[in-house]
């Protein structure tokens, strides 16, 4: 079905469009909402099941993703109801949550991580953990790819870093992936804890961006 040129509805930079532009945002959000949701439930009751610290983390970690997916839903609410100034109050706010909660995990992981290696635990290969890493490698994708255009033209900042945890999300997944990979090939007591160890820098580095509520030089 054509549309009618010069409809009201077409035009860049007119209130409905950016209606339009948010209900996409909302979409995106609702699918990041669904996924995180499955995903923080197998990949926790996976690595509790295996003894796999970094499949725990990857599971808190879509935990605060999901916290930070209904924060963005609350923001753009707060959009469509109110002014833009305060839907920006509300992205500030996110920011400074979502940073926080990144501390917090990449000081758990740390500490968990040193613990398993003071006493020389080890981890068990997790086929359901593996399945579901590998699935959200695309998803992630896909949702991070979106998002980032949907940010560029609503210019929300709040949506940019929402993209761009989707997009770390993906690469912790090909972290785990590796980590589950070697686990099963080497079979060292000491690669979950190591590996564990080595995706700290992704929650600081996002962290920090997220508390000083930078814009992401990255998330091209």
């Amino acid at each position: 079905m054509t549309k009618q040129p010069g409809t009201f509805s077409e035009i860049p930079n007119s209130p409905a469009h950016r209606i339009s532009l948010i209900h996409q945002a909302f979409w995106l959000e609702y699918v990041t909402l669904a996924w995180m949701t499955v995903e923080a439930a197998v990949a926790i009751g996976s690595g509790i099941a295996a003894n796999s610290l970094i499949l725990v983390v990857f599971g808190i970690d879509s935990v605060i993703e999901l916290a930070s997916a209904g924060i963005l839903v609350w923001s753009l609410t707060v959009e469509l109801r109110h002014r833009e100034i305060f839907a920006e109050r509300a992205e500030r706010t996110a920011s400074r949550i979502g940073g926080g909660l990144l501390f917090c995990l990449a000081a758990y992981v740390v500490a968990s991580a040193g613990w398993k290696l003071w006493t020389h635990q080890s981890a068990e290969f997790s086929l359901p953990g593996f399945i579901l890493c590998v699935l959200a490698v695309p998803i992630m994708y896909f949702l991070s790819r979106r998002k980032l255009v949907l940010a560029e033209t609503l210019g929300s900042r709040a949506l940019k870093a929402d993209a761009v945890e989707s997009m770390t999300c993906g690469w912790l997944s090909l972290v785990v992936i590796a980590a589950l990979v070697a686990q099963l090939a080497i079979g060292a007591w000491g690669v979950d804890a190591v590996a564990s160890l080595g995706i700290v820098w992704f929650f600081v580095r996002e962290g920090r961006e997220a508390w000083s509520n930078e814009d992401c030089h990255h998330c091209g």
